[in-house]
């Protein structure tokens, strides 16, 4: 019997400022960032979510939306709203996702998954670098809760002191290239123009 896939939660609450606000309607190929990203969250998981700032709406996703009990701390909030909502809806374990990340691999779930026990967290790194914004959690709240009471604000700290596993991927191109900007949205075009994805 395969395992309960867990919730995955994707943050859309950043301001966008370095894309010129509104990164999950930027279009991409003709397709909205939030949307790229809906639908594959939804090839992997029943139990899809959002993490936004009160106002945003859904962008018609028709979603359910997280909203940050913290404001202006970054992406260690959405990572409290996400693990306390799977908390709620009984998941072992929460991944949460970027909207500006179009290419991430179709294997991130189950290598992830396969990486958890034992370990609070499960982390990709590619290219010598750690991904926080496409990591795997365990849905244990009062963690980050007290993380968070302690002024802790950085989610690879907090991975660490739960205890990481970091997962390689070795893929070209990038699996975790993010858009932040003018410029990487020009390459993300110009790599589903001549790459196909």
């Amino acid at each position: 019997m395969a395992p309960e896939p867990p919730l995955i939660v994707i943050a859309a609450g950043g301001d966008g400022s370095r894309i010129g606000g509104d990164k999950p309607a930027r279009l991409l190929a003709g397709e909205r960032l939030i949307d790229r990203t809906c639908a594959w969250a939804r090839q992997h998981s029943d139990a899809v979510a959002l993490a936004v700032r009160p106002g945003n709406g859904d962008w018609g996703t028709g979603l359910p939306q997280l909203f940050d009990a913290q404001a202006g701390i970054g992406p260690i909030s959405a990572l409290a709203s996400a693990l306390h909502e799977g908390a709620r809806l009984n998941r072992a374990a929460v991944l949460m996702v970027g909207c500006d990340l179009p290419f991430l691999p179709a294997d991130l779930v189950p290598r992830l998954s396969a990486a958890l026990p034992d370990h609070g967290a499960a982390m990709p790194v590619s290219s010598g670098r750690l991904h926080p914004m496409a990591a795997l959690w365990r849905s244990a709240p009062d963690a980050l809760d007290r993380w968070m009471a302690g002024g802790g604000q950085s989610l690879w700290r907090f991975a660490e002191a739960i205890g990481m596993a970091p997962v390689e991927w070795s893929e070209t191109p990038e699996p975790f290239a993010n858009v932040n900007d003018a410029a990487a949205l020009a390459a993300a075009e110009e790599r589903i123009r001549t790459a196909g994805y």
